[in-house]
């Protein structure tokens, strides 16, 4: 091999002809990390900073998140419109409609009750009148007794009789002197599939006696349909509200009391039908309470905000919002280090 190699250098360059030592040449190796380093490697551009746009998308996202989550705190809702949750909001939308008519009826079995309670009222002092009535009727039957004087008090008693059905008004409305019987329907309740839901009070029950159009006492037993203006069972002379014992017989006066205490039985009839209309108005009143508690606390839970997570939120949003605001100014200075490369 050294033969040939002398063969092909000449004699000018035959190291060995020359006396110095072969000395094989050194290779340099170049390591494949390195050369993949610079091929790998982000180029750095003027026009088009990536990093900068990273930094930017993420402020951005935080941005929005620390904005809706300010809201929430603001108003105290973490839907408070159809874009923060279509479903929820709807939902929540229609239950409040249903509160808020909710409380229109209680509103109104409120006025019911005071309504039925003034009734009741007037009843209950009708019902002591009559018994003063009664009693008198009592002293008459004794004989030698004074008809007229006594005739003089039950006359006046008549007559606080009709001063109490006709100033028993609420409103407006009076269920113990009108001039006809009649159904009055009050609110009670409200649903959306049925709409409003009504209580009847049939004043048949409670009528004390009939009036004219203009709510006065008509003394006349002709066309009456009250308890105490309809001619008596027993005495056919005169109703509870206009009979006269001055000259009536001790038959006469038997008669009218067995009327008497028939109105009083009527009328104490009349009161214990209002009084349970007043607990049904009660228990409803109650119902109605419950539910639109019940209701209002579903839309609270459907769309109030949780405030003690909304406040640790904010503060995480604001840490991160303080974060990319420092990494978007460390990614734009990225482009003032270009310069230094001309430099």
């Amino acid at each position: 091999m050294l033969d040939k190699m002398h063969d092909r250098l000449g004699p000018g360059l035959d190291p060995m002809a020359s006396g110095r030592s072969v000395v094989p040449a050194k290779i340099r190796y170049v390591p494949t990390s390195f050369s993949n380093h610079f091929l790998g490697h982000t180029m750095s551009s003027l026009l088009t900073n990536t990093s900068s746009m990273t930094a930017l998308q993420v402020l951005s996202q935080t941005q929005q998140s620390l904005q809706k989550t300010q809201s929430e705190i603001s108003t105290g809702q973490r839907i408070s419109s159809a874009a923060d949750g279509a479903s929820y909001w709807s939902i929540a939308t229609k239950m409040k409609s249903t509160v808020g008519a909710l409380g229109a009826v209680s509103d109104a079995l409120a006025g019911s009750a005071q309504l039925v309670s003034t009734m009741n009222n007037g009843v209950i002092n009708s019902v002591s009148v009559l018994q003063v009535i009664q009693r008198d009727l009592v002293q008459a039957s004794n004989p030698g007794a004074d008809k007229q004087k006594i005739q003089d008090d039950i006359g006046t008693q008549q007559k606080l009789l009709i001063s109490i059905g006709q100033s028993s008004t609420f409103n407006g409305i009076n269920l113990l002197a009108a001039s006809a019987a009649s159904t009055q329907s009050f609110v009670a309740s409200y649903d959306s599939t049925n709409g409003v839901s009504s209580l009847n009070i049939d004043t048949s029950n409670t009528l004390l006696f009939t009036t004219d159009a203009n709510g006065v006492y008509a003394a006349t037993s002709s066309g009456a349909v009250g308890i105490l203006d309809k001619a008596g069972a027993n005495y056919t002379g005169g109703s509870v509200l206009n009979f006269d014992i001055s000259s009536a017989t001790a038959g006469d006066i038997a008669n009218i009391l067995k009327d008497v205490g028939s109105a009083i039985d009527k009328v104490t009839a009349a009161g214990s039908y209002l009084g349970a209309t007043t607990n049904n108005i009660n228990v409803q009143a109650n119902f109605i309470s419950n539910l639109s508690d019940s209701l209002t606390s579903g839309v609270g839970a459907l769309v109030d905000a949780n405030m003690n997570e909304a406040s640790t939120k904010l503060a995480a949003l604001q840490v991160q919002q303080q974060l990319g605001i420092q990494a978007l100014s460390i990614a734009n200075s990225n482009t003032q280090l270009i310069l230094r490369l001309f430099q």
